[in-house]
């Protein structure tokens, strides 16, 4: 509505349209009837329509860990299609509930610095929209896990705001009792996952020192 456009400067338009395990389009009560990319397109020129001059982006959870190869391919032409068909989408937003898997970290750096390359040579900016660490696969010890979980994060986003189009950096809870993944994904040993920047009494911990310590070392911004 007209009392809302006007302090929107960033909009999550279209939310996971691609199928994870098969690249292809989700089907939806839309795409029955007309074509996928026919109701994204249709999509984004409203939502352009409502928001002229605010960023329109496109938002998924493809990641870095692997598993995600075909989920990385499927967004890419999902993305040269929007470009190819003038469609107005601004920017990919990459969720980022990163994951360290059982025996320790494990992720596909290579393939990730591909998949982003391809992105911003499109012309896309980045967002950092859900942010997040799972920490499944590390130990229940407290001082150990949360280690993990800064340096994994540290990791990850330090290669993602070294790309200078990489703008907000959002975090999907702050406090970790209330964290969705508690929930969503239980650890095996029944411990609270230590997930978010501040633990559950609201006190920092090393996760909120990595973040810090990446956004100080990002690439400048011109």
């Amino acid at each position: 509505s007209g009392s809302y456009k006007d302090r929107i400067t960033s909009w999550d338009v279209v939310n996971e349209a691609v199928d994870a395990d098969t690249g292809l389009m989700r089907e939806t009560a839309f795409t029955r009837h007309v074509p996928a990319e026919k109701v994204l397109d249709i999509t984004f020129h409203t939502a352009r329509e409502v928001l002229p001059t605010g960023q329109l982006v496109y938002n998924d959870y493809m990641s870095w860990e692997p598993g995600h190869a075909k989920h990385r391919d499927g967004v890419l032409r999902l993305l040269e299609g929007f470009r190819k068909r003038g469609t107005p989408v601004d920017a990919l937003g990459v969720q980022s509930h990163i994951m360290v898997v059982e025996g320790g970290p494990k992720y596909e750096e290579a393939a990730w610095k591909r998949f982003i390359d391809e992105v911003v040579g499109m012309g896309y900016d980045l967002l950092i929209t859900e942010f997040d660490v799972n920490d499944k696969g590390l130990p229940g010890d407290i001082a150990a896990r949360d280690k993990g979980v800064a340096d994994y994060a540290r990791a990850y986003l330090d290669m993602m705001l070294s790309y200078k189009q990489t703008g907000d950096v959002l975090a999907w809870g702050m406090v970790d009792k209330y964290s969705w993944l508690q929930g969503f994904t239980p650890r095996a040993d029944k411990k609270s996952q230590r997930c978010c920047p501040y633990d559950d009494a609201f006190r920092p911990k090393p996760l909120r020192d990595a973040i810090a310590a990446s956004l100080r070392g990002a690439a400048k911004r011109g």
